[in-house]
């Protein structure tokens, strides 16, 4: 389609590792890293940060309202949480992946559930391919991607 006035990140090679380190300097040490999770995945989600705390520790982390409330509530780390998704939250990050001011996004959604805000799920998972954000949407992947994206910074 047409693409006008969609402009990529500025990257010297084409890949957005090297964009997400200069982003890095600019924060508190870290990428930011969005959290979000669907209701029957939350769980799953707070186990993950606890698994992954010391990586995590180390980001700027932003979530949907609730998944941010209970991350806050039931790990160690510091979150700061956005609207819920419902009432806007996936957009919101959608927005700050698409402002170039989101690195990665972790998002444990729930398949066997239809979801009210499915047209901005969509839109958020299409904003991280338009701008090559990392997405990781199980915890699978989230681990690798985490892994990954440590072996990257370090």
């Amino acid at each position: 389609g047409d693409r006008s006035g969609v402009t990529a990140p500025a990257v010297s090679n084409g890949t957005r590792a090297e964009t997400s380190m200069s982003l890095r300097e600019n924060r508190r040490g870290g990428m930011r890293i969005a959290l979000i999770a669907h209701d029957d995945e939350k769980p799953e989600m707070i186990a993950f940060a606890n698994e992954h705390e010391e990586i995590l520790a180390e980001h700027d982390l932003i979530a949907t309202g609730t998944t941010g409330g209970r991350l806050n509530d039931e790990t160690d780390l510091e979150v700061t949480p956005l609207e819920s998704g419902p009432l806007g939250g996936d957009l919101m990050i959608g927005s700050a992946v698409a402002n170039d001011a989101c690195d990665a996004v972790f998002f444990f959604r729930d398949p066997m559930t239809a979801q009210p805000h499915e047209p901005d799920i969509t839109a958020l998972l299409r904003i991280c391919d338009v701008r090559d954000v990392p997405l990781a949407t199980n915890r699978s992947s989230a681990t690798a991607l985490l892994c990954g994206l440590d072996a990257a910074v370090e």
